[in-house]
Parts: structure tokens; C-alpha cells; sequence
């Protein structure tokens, strides 16, 4: 059975037999032409694999004969053959998307290494990803079973997501299967890991926790402002590190990524506590207690990140470091994001610049509602898509654009991540519970234990006590909390949506990059 059909384009092809032959005997299907026009016209009529050309021919220069091939199809594989090494030459070629190029004269052997290397590329990435992740699955296994502690926890889920997105170039799928249980194995490990430490970690006198929320600034941004180097703190609503890895190449092309960290986002893992945090540099309980005016619980009226520049300007002052210049922008919609790339350059006057941008928030909610989007979304892998394509048009990437050949610093994160939800959890509560699908509070919950982390007094997890003797309730792995009533159809509406707010790795480990100006 052949391989793959070539077209060999030579005007010395006589001389060449005996490759063509080596190759025939190798499966191929090899056409030979003395000339670009009648090679043109082949491609035109008939399916191509790849196209061996030479580049020094009469009449039809490989070149034109190239951009001609490229005109009809421009997917077609082409492999330029040359006597002529010239750096011009080269650039052209390059510039006109050749797949490889080979020095005359070229042995048999080349040939087929090149055409191995287009046409079976993509089958040897897969076996060799298939291969590489079986000799990883026991480490991994092995670090699951070894006790980690928060900082393994991060190395587990970034080998994790490593492997997730690997996964995309192999087509097994038991392979994927075995992947995705080892992750809900880990998710499971990880629940446990967060059920007992995570009192430890919000409690001050705490020696071993991670950077968290309420720290991020404090310890991870303000050592990074330094004089005459504007430093520009970028915060992605509700970006999975997976998502980050998506975008990662994006930034590479303006930017050099100096560190990749991750910090454990607090619970809830919702916009409202972790994303306030993190200006405040305060946990939620001691938020109320600084700011019992502007601090909204959930089933209070009025929008919850209304006061994040004022939090963040205290947070500055308490930590006495008040006389930094800042600026705070918000995205929420494509104007602001238009006026955030017509006012770029105006921040580089300030030491510290914060933009928070509403979009991966939007779409994970959106996706929820809009059919369209739930098949556009519909699973990690689209999800990380959607989100690669969205920021690479995105207002927020020209405008970081328009200032990458400045000498600045970038520091981007998030609030808290999103899990797909699958496993329905029956939760019941009186009129005053709230109606997260991750995490509820409320004063008469009744919920199965092992499906959830629970506190009966939220100030043990550094939240605000909401009502009397209000506890709180955050959903496990991939579960979403329904209530009895209309059971069936809350349940079918939610399974498969992202969703935030409970204890998940990929919610509460997120990322965070620092880069610099190439």
C-alpha cells in the first residue's frame, strides 16, 4: 500500500531515477516533471502529498513554480532541493512556506527523512506523546501517593496540564481516558489535602501555607516595582493554568517569560472573595470588618468589585508603600478595551499599572446559557481554544503590543480557575441560601458530608458569618450543588458547564508569569 503520493519537479530528473526508485521501494508514489508548468497543471487536476522542486530550472523558476503551487493549494507540503544556499534565496523560499529544504546533490536517504519527517509527523508526535506519557504515568502516580504538600500539589497539576495539552497531539483515545482518570484521582487526593490544611493556611500564625489570595501583592508583585521599569500587573478574570499555557505563545512572540508560578487562590473560588483579596490584601472576614460599608455578601444588593481600586490603595498604605504611583483599568466590555489601547501609552508613566480584564469570566458564564457557545466550548480542549482565539484579537493584546518594544514588566494572574462539573450533589437549604452551583451558605443546609468541605463557622476559613449561624459549603471535584426541587432539569442545564467556587486544582492552583520586554 503507498505511503503518500509525490511529485518530483526536476529539470535533470534522467539523473535521478535510481532515487525515484528507492523511494517507490519505500511505498511511495513518486510522479517526475522536467518543468513547473506541467507540475502546476498536475496539481491542479490530481492530490498531492508533497512536492519535491527543484529550484534551478528554465523557463519556470522554482520560485514562481512554488507561488504558483501555493496559489492552487497552499496546504501542499513543499520540499525546495538547491545548489544555491544564498541567505536571499533562502528567505524567499522560507517566506513562501516551504515545508524543508535539501542541498544538491541530495541522497536517497535525506529524501525520505524529509518526507518522514511532513508526512508522518504527525503519527511519530502521537506515538511518541503516547510513549512518554506511559513512562510518566508512574511518577505521577507515585507523587500522588507520597503525601505532597502544597508546593508538590502545584508541580502535580502543572505536569498535569503538561500532559493535557500534549495529549492534544496524540489520537489514542484510552490514552486520554487514563489521563483524565488520573487527574480525577488527583482532584480526589486533592480534596482531601485542602479538607485538612486549609484552616491551617488562612490562620495567621500559620508557618507552612502557599502565597494565597490575600498575600499576592504583598509578596509577589510590589518586590517586583523597581524605579523607571513600569511594571504592569494584568489580572484575567477566572483563567485555568491551562488556559495561561493556550495564550503562553502569544506573549512569547513580544514578550521573554521569566518565571511561570502558580498561588492557591482562596475559597470561595468566586470573583467576589478572591479577586477582592487580592487588592485588599485582606481575607474576606477582615475586609467586612475594614470596610463593612462596601463588602457585599452574595444575596446583598449591589455589585460585589465595585472598590477594588479603593482596597488596593489602602492595602498600599497599610503596607506603608503609599507612595507608589498606580493606575487601576477595568475591561468589562470591547469599549473599555478600546480605550485601554488608546490610553497605553499614557501608563507608562506610573510604577504600577492594573488592569483587570472581564472576558474568560463572561464566556465561562455565556457558555452556560448560550447554546452556540456550549458547542463552541464544549470541552477542555475547545475551551482552551476559544480562549487562544479571544485573546489573540483581543484589545488587551494589541494594546500590550503597542508598548513591547518599551522597557516595561508584566505580571500576569487571575482570580480562581473553573472545573467542567459532571456529578450532581442534592443540597437543601431554607429561602436565604445562595444559589452558587460551587459553594452555598446558609443556616439550614443539609448536604452529604463526604461531598463536600464544610465549615459551621465560616470564620475558621477567614469568611464573614453572613446571617446567624450561617455555615458554608464548597462542592468537591467535578460536583455542582442542585436543589431537590425541579431536580432533573437544574441538573441536565449545569452538567458539563464551567463552573467556580468550590475546591478543585483547577480552581484554586492558578497561574502566575512574570515577563519582561525582549
Amino acid at each position: 500500500m503507498a505511503i503518500a503520493t509525490i511529485i518530483w519537479v526536476d529539470d535533470e530528473m534522467e539523473s535521478l531515477q535510481s532515487q525515484k526508485l528507492f523511494l517507490e521501494h519505500k511505498g511511495y508514489i513518486v510522479t517526475t516533471f522536467a518543468n513547473g508548468f506541467d507540475a502546476i497543471d498536475y496539481v491542479k487536476n490530481n492530490p498531492v502529498d508533497v512536492v519535491l522542486l527543484d529550484e534551478s530550472m528554465p523557463g519556470i523558476s522554482g520560485l514562481e513554480t512554488l507561488a504558483r503551487i501555493k496559489e492552487i493549494n497552499r496546504n501542499i507540503p513543499v520540499v525546495m532541493i538547491t545548489k544555491n544556499e544564498t541567505e536571499s534565496l533562502m528567505d524567499e523560499a522560507i517566506g513562501s512556506q516551504i515545508s524543508d529544504y535539501l542541498l544538491k546533490p541530495v541522497n536517497p536517504n535525506q529524501v525520505l527523512l524529509s518526507l518522514k519527517k511532513i508526512i508522518d509527523n504527525k503519527r511519530l508526535i502521537a506515538e511518541k506523546t503516547t510513549s512518554s506519557y506511559q513512562q510518566q504515568f508512574r511518577d505521577l502516580f507515585m507523587a500522588l501517593s507520597d503525601n505532597p504538600g502544597y508546593n508538590e500539589w502545584m508541580e502535580i497539576y502543572k505536569k498535569l496540564v503538561h500532559w493535557e495539552l500534549e495529549m492534544e497531539k496524540s489520537d489514542s483515545p484510552e490514552m486520554r481516558e487514563i489521563l483524565a482518570s488520573q487527574k480525577q484521582e488527583a482532584n480526589t487526593e486533592f480534596f482531601k489535602f485542602v479538607s485538612k490544611n486549609y484552616t491551617k493556611w488562612v490562620h495567621p500564625k500559620a508557618a507552612e501555607s502557599p502565597i494565597m489570595s490575600h498575600q499576592l501583592f504583598q509578596f509577589k508583585v510590589l518586590p517586583h516595582i523597581e524605579k523607571d521599569v513600569p511594571l504592569f500587573f494584568v489580572l484575567i478574570d477566572n483563567l485555568r493554568f491551562d488556559q495561561w499555557k493556550a495564550i503562553e505563545p502569544i506573549f512569547s512572540e513580544s514578550f521573554r517569560i521569566q518565571e511561570e508560578e502558580a498561588f492557591y487562590s482562596i475559597l470561595p473560588t468566586a470573583t467576589q472573595y478572591s479577586r477582592n483579596a487580592i487588592f485588599s490584601g485582606l481575607l474576606p472576614v477582615d475586609i467586612e470588618k475594614q470596610f463593612p460599608q462596601q463588602w457585599k455578601n452574595d444575596d446583598d444588593d449591589g455589585g460585589k468589585n465595585l472598590y477594588e481600586e479603593e482596597f488596593f490603595a489602602a492595602q498600599l498604605k497599610r503596607l506603608k508603600k503609599d507612595n507608589i504611583r498606580f493606575s487601576y483599568t477595568k475591561v468589562l466590555n470591547h469599549g473599555d478595551g478600546q480605550q485601554l489601547v488608546n490610553n497605553i501609552h499614557n501608563l507608562l508613566s506610573n510604577d504600577l499599572n492594573i488592569i483587570v480584564y472581564n472576558f474568560v469570566d463572561m464566556l465561562s458564564h455565556a457558555r452556560t446559557e448560550m447554546e452556540v457557545l456550549k458547542e463552541l466550548a464544549a470541552d477542555e480542549v475547545s475551551y482552551r481554544s476559544v480562549t487562544r482565539s479571544w485573546f489573540e484579537h483581543s484589545p488587551l493584546h494589541q494594546a500590550l503590543k503597542k508598548i513591547a518594544d518599551k522597557k516595561i514588566k508584566i505580571i500576569l494572574a487571575t482570580d480562581h480557575g473553573s472545573v467542567r462539573v459532571k456529578t450532581p450533589f442534592k443540597v437543601v437549604g431554607d429561602k436565604q441560601t445562595t444559589t452558587n452551583l460551587r459553594y452555598k451558605h446558609g443556616r439550614n443546609l443539609n448536604y452529604e458530608p463526604k461531598e463536600v468541605l464544610a465549615f459551621r463557622d465560616p470564620k475558621e476559613a477567614g469568611l464573614p458569618v453572613p446571617n446567624v449561624n450561617s455555615s458554608f459549603i464548597f462542592a468537591k471535584e467535578d460536583g455542582y450543588l442542585c436543589y431537590p426541587n425541579n431536580y432533573n432539569h437544574y441538573v441536565n442545564y449545569y452538567r458539563n458547564t464551567f463552573q467556580h467556587g468550590g475546591v478543585s486544582l483547577e480552581e484554586m492552583i492558578i497561574p502566575l508569569v512574570k515577563m519582561s520586554s525582549k
